[in-house]
């Protein structure tokens, strides 16, 4: 009998876990899944430096003589001691059966037991097991003959908030190309303005306008979003891309807000609800604004709703919802926001974070797919994108580490798919967006 078709090559017949470095040199977990058949699964769960409060939580082992308490050897111990005696001898293609065991193994909503880095690296793994047994590629295997959608990408350029040495307080500004003839396009388009703005940073700011990142992105002196948009605009002209872009901007407003006061603190002042959403409308007005990403703080459903209604832009969840149903079935039914990203590791399986996916794009949600720090290749993120026919994705600055990894994977897979774009007018309204994607020839 062919060793595709015994049953036996499929099941687990081994299950390790190590702790390895992210790409801030912070530890993390890798798990190895090797089936019967001599067939590996390798994968890890990134852990972001910033983190809302609804998100699965990430294992730690608080030991101050190691890693400065940063160590995750509590989650090897967790996945060696009581999560590999359970899914030993389980067929890797029944990725939602053990997903469960380990959801029910742990037993709290947030993985809060066995930790959602411990459960998620072990999920990934078996995923990436069952495709490499299968022969297919991941995004072959979780999509199935459906999966044809290239995601168009959001690239972070210049970086604030709390994690910056700039005195922005937002977090994140991104380019997004509205038009290209494919992928490898895009990508050489962003590249392109991400490099021609280091040099309109040095013109305006000397040698510390090119200072990075916490995300890969520049972190000039600025404190004004505007004169940041500014800036990027110009090094889009600079480049000779002028009316190829729109603009994208993670707010990550719960780090600015003052819970106590019920106010937020932007640009040296503590200001209203009321007067971030004006700010907002007339940042509308005066770029050309594509996306806004928790622009308010992450239990404010009304406030989203309420920028959903005013906006004619597409407003995402990311602390707001933090991948997990439940939240999301919320801001659904109060109309809060239009979009969502997805970030596996908030919600701990992979099982769980395509149901989130699948719920948000029946309720005409975008998804957007975000990495979190990794080490390089062990989160498949891109392969998701595509698996799930995402129209956008959230990668971080075109030229870091693991970050580039992903926009690589991107490039083969469009190799792979002979993909061809399809260009649609720039959106009008969040509910009726046009998309530029990417489809199978």
């Amino acid at each position: 009998m062919s060793l595709l078709r015994d049953e036996e090559y499929f099941k687990i017949a081994e299950v390790k876990a190590r702790e390895i470095l992210d790409s801030k040199g912070i530890p993390m977990v890798e798990v190895d899944v090797v089936t019967n058949g001599g067939v590996l699964g390798r994968a890890g769960a990134p852990c972001g430096i910033s983190a809302g409060k609804y998100e699965a939580v990430t294992l730690r082992d608080n030991d101050s003589s190691r890693y400065l308490g940063l160590g995750v050897l509590k989650a090897i111990t967790n996945i060696q001691n009581v999560i590999a005696p359970k899914i030993i001898g389980k067929d890797v293609r029944m990725q939602r059966q053990i997903d469960k065991i380990m959801i029910h193994l742990d037993g709290t909503e947030r993985k809060a037991n066995l930790g959602g880095n411990t459960t998620l690296s072990v999920s990934y793994a078996v995923a990436e097991a069952a495709a490499n047994a299968l022969r297919l590629p991941l995004y072959r295997y979780i999509g199935g003959v459906n999966a044809h959608i290239l995601p168009l990408p959001m690239f972070n350029i210049i970086n604030g908030g709390p994690y910056s040495v700039t005195d922005l307080d937002f977090q994140e500004f991104m380019i997004m190309p509205k038009s290209a003839k494919s992928f490898s396009e895009v990508l050489r388009i962003s590249v392109e303005v991400y490099h021609e703005l280091k040099k309109v940073l040095k013109k305006h700011y000397g040698k510390k306008g090119s200072t990075p990142g916490h995300a890969g992105g520049y972190s000039p002196p600025i404190s004004d979003p505007m004169e940041a948009f500014d800036r990027i605009l110009e090094a889009v002209d600079e480049a000779g891309h002028t009316g190829k872009i729109v603009l994208c901007l993670d707010c990550a407003a719960s780090h600015i807000y003052d819970k106590k006061e019920g106010k937020y603190v932007f640009m040296g002042k503590k200001v209203t609800r009321e007067f971030l959403m004006d700010f907002y409308e007339d940042l509308t007005k005066t770029y050309p604004l594509f996306l806004l990403e928790d622009p308010l703080h992450e239990d404010d459903f009304e406030g989203h709703a309420e920028l959903t209604r005013d906006l004619t832009i597409l407003i995402v969840g990311d602390d707001l919802f933090a991948t997990n149903l439940k939240r999301l079935e919320k801001g659904v039914k109060m109309g809060a926001a239009n979009g969502i990203i997805l970030k596996p590791n908030q919600i701990g399986t992979l099982s769980e974070a395509i149901d989130v996916a699948q719920f948000a794009m029946e309720n005409k949600y975008a998804v957007i797919p975000s990495i979190r720090s990794c080490s390089r290749y062990i989160e498949p993120l891109a392969d998701i994108s595509v698996a799930l026919n995402c129209k956008y994705c959230k990668f971080g600055a075109p030229t870091t580490g693991e970050r580039t990894y992903h926009y690589n994977r991107l490039l083969q897979i469009e190799e792979e798919l002979g993909l061809s774009l399809i260009h649609i007018s720039e959106p009008t309204r969040p509910l009726y967006i046009s998309y530029a994607v990417f489809c199978l020839k």
